[in-house]
């Protein structure tokens, strides 16, 4: 009787320690990180750039774990929207919505019309993804293990030469674990939100690496000519960044050469020919424009499509 007593408090003292693990993503967080998680979400103080994100398709064999749009494209839709939050949540870009862009054709049209252009495009795609589960099973005791991978391919483009300013691959994973002791634990049920996490995963990797090369990327305006003669005003306002005050210099754009070794037009270094002075701000949201005025050197307006404003290091953002 003793040693039936003492078997079900063995039993009992060994389920109750049998707990399920927690979801895993990736390795575990440091937090001698979180100092400088803090410091990154401080305000932005800097120049914004105006940013799109194409579509991430998903080119793996199991489209059927993405959403399909109205043409049958399987996409990578969370990674889309992943991607658009954390790059929006950082408070250095501004984020325009393309659901519908058909890439780098249409966005430069977007510089022709009413709507507002990007400057750079993000596109990629979930080139790799899978499932598997895992058991370790002993006298006493079983772990289930379901583990999801996914593979991420991103890149940056500049919209206004098509070319390719970076890329990366990044892969992430996402586990949970399910622990039974004598048959007492929790089972393990197919878990459908590995898939996104995997995803989240990966998309981490790729996000401080794509924000950099974007804030390393000149920031440019262009020049709208009202038809006044002492109104001139520049494209961009306070929402991205500008204030009052602020100094800008005009580049005149050299001439456009074909490289005879890639075939693609390249455009030779231009010249400062002005220096512009913030007075005042018009319109909102996407209409937002600079009210300019010259403060040094001349401009032909007969010129001011072949214009590019440019930032100058002077500028005091704080």
């Amino acid at each position: 009787m003793k040693k039936f007593l003492l078997f079900l408090l063995s039993v009992s003292l060994i389920s109750g320690c049998t707990s399920p693990t927690p979801e895993i993503l990736n390795a575990p967080i440091n937090t001698a990180n979180q100092q400088i998680s803090e410091i990154d979400t401080e305000q932005f103080k800097g120049l914004k750039r105006l940013v799109a994100i194409g579509r991430f398709s998903d080119e793996t064999k199991r489209g059927n774990s993405f959403l399909v749009d109205n043409n049958n494209n399987r996409l990578g839709k969370q990674a889309t929207d992943i991607l658009s939050s954390r790059l929006t949540a950082s408070g250095k870009f501004i984020m325009l919505e393309r659901p519908d862009v058909q890439l780098l054709s249409s966005e430069a049209k977007n510089f022709e019309t009413s709507k507002i252009g990007a400057d750079y495009l993000i596109v990629g795609s979930i080139s790799e993804f899978g499932r598997r589960a895992e058991s370790d099973v002993a006298i006493f005791s079983r772990n289930k293990i379901q583990i999801a991978n996914a593979t991420v391919n991103v890149r940056l483009i500049d919209v206004k030469t098509s070319r390719i300013v970076y890329s990366e691959e990044a892969s992430g994973e996402a586990r949970t674990e399910a622990n039974q002791v004598f048959g007492v634990g929790k089972t393990a049920a197919y878990d459908t939100s590995l898939d996104d996490k995997a995803v989240s995963a990966a998309i981490s990797k790729v996000v401080s690496n794509i924000m950099n090369n974007l804030l390393d990327s000149p920031w440019q305006a262009y020049l709208i000519d009202s038809g006044e003669v002492e109104s001139l005003f520049m494209t961009g306002g306070e929402s991205q960044g500008i204030k009052l005050g602020h100094n800008f210099a005009v580049i005149e754009a050299g001439k456009k050469v074909k490289n005879p070794q890639t075939g693609i037009l390249i455009s030779l270094p231009g010249k400062e020919v002005a220096t512009l002075e913030v007075i005042g701000f018009v319109g909102e949201g996407d209409n937002e424009l600079s009210l300019v005025t010259t403060k040094s050197g001349k401009l032909d307006k007969t010129k001011i499509s072949q214009y590019v404003v440019q930032e100058m290091k002077g500028n005091n953002h704080e």
